[in-house]
């Protein structure tokens, strides 16, 4: 070997040892990415389960069911406005300033109500504010709804709730505090949202809604399209309550609805015998309207 080949004979190892290398650092980065790949799947791997009609990997948010269609509300209470009495604001402007210690408070059974979810049966973040107040009546008097509340009901079609009931002499009874999720509509949406926490049950308002109960008159503990109506306190007492659930919560006067319109079943009628105009008059002499 002369002395001109000994440089090239070493240069010739040295290029052989580094491809030995790097063919030695390919097969240990694809096997570690076989590894890899195997608990952690690509964009494409998902991309093709959701194709498939795979779920997503745990953890990641789901597109939720929209609820079918349903007639947009078209609020009563934001018609034309008028002056307000000032008579009658000035009683209830006195009324509400005693709002707090004229509410009786009782407690229900905790499987008449939950907590407000943060999250979707789907993985979806949600807003569990209250935005939506929903009318009902009681059918039967205060004291079997009162009743109905207090009794553990641990079969789901069973469970039922309201946060406020407004007695016929005017009582308010606050059953829950606006904070937790009453049961209140069960199949049920407005204005094309409805949140649905438990695939099984659907979708339905409650975890972003208010529900207020009139009891209903004697002549209306039947199944009759209406009754006599609900009395002046009522309306007083129900005015009361609405106005201080609209400032505290910001619900605007058109997002006060009616168990008859939010239900998706087509089953419920009430309230029934409702008078928009009673309620109206009032919102407007308490200055929470118009």
């Amino acid at each position: 070997m002369t002395h001109r080949t000994a440089p090239l004979l070493m240069a010739l190892a040295g290029a052989i040892l580094f491809c030995g290398g790097m063919v030695f650092w390919l097969a240990q980065g694809l096997m570690s990415s076989a590894s890899s790949s195997a608990q952690n799947p690509s964009l494409m791997e998902i991309l093709d389960d959701v194709r498939r009609g795979h779920p997503a990997p745990p953890g990641s948010p789901k597109p939720a069911p929209q609820p079918p269609a349903h007639p947009s509300w078209r609020s009563p209470l934001t018609d034309a406005c008028f002056a307000p009495d000032p008579g009658l604001s000035q009683r209830l402007r006195d009324q509400y300033a005693n709002l707090n210690r004229r509410v009786q408070r009782i407690g229900i059974h905790p499987t008449n109500f939950s907590e407000r979810q943060k999250q979707d049966a789907f993985g979806n973040r949600i807003d569990p504010k209250p935005r939506v107040v929903v009318l009902h009546e009681t059918v039967y008097g205060l004291g079997s709804a009162i009743n109905t509340f207090v009794t553990p009901h641990p079969e789901d079609d069973d469970q039922v709730s309201y946060h406020m009931l407004i007695g016929e002499d005017g009582r308010i009874i606050q059953a829950l505090d606006p904070s937790k999720r009453a049961f209140g509509a069960g199949n049920s949406a407005f204005d094309g949202e409805w949140v649905i926490t438990n695939p099984k049950a659907g979708g339905s308002i409650n975890n972003f809604a208010l529900h207020l109960s009139l009891e209903t008159p004697l002549d209306g503990e039947n199944n009759a399209s209406g009754h006599s109506g609900y009395s002046q306190a009522q309306y007083d007492a129900l005015a009361l309550v609405l106005s201080h659930w609209m400032m505290n919560y910001n619900i605007p006067a058109e997002n006060i609805t009616t168990h008859r319109h939010v239900d998706l079943g087509g089953e419920r009628a009430d309230p029934r015998s409702f008078n928009w105009n009673e309620l109206k008059e009032r919102l407007i002499a308490l200055g929470v309207l118009c």
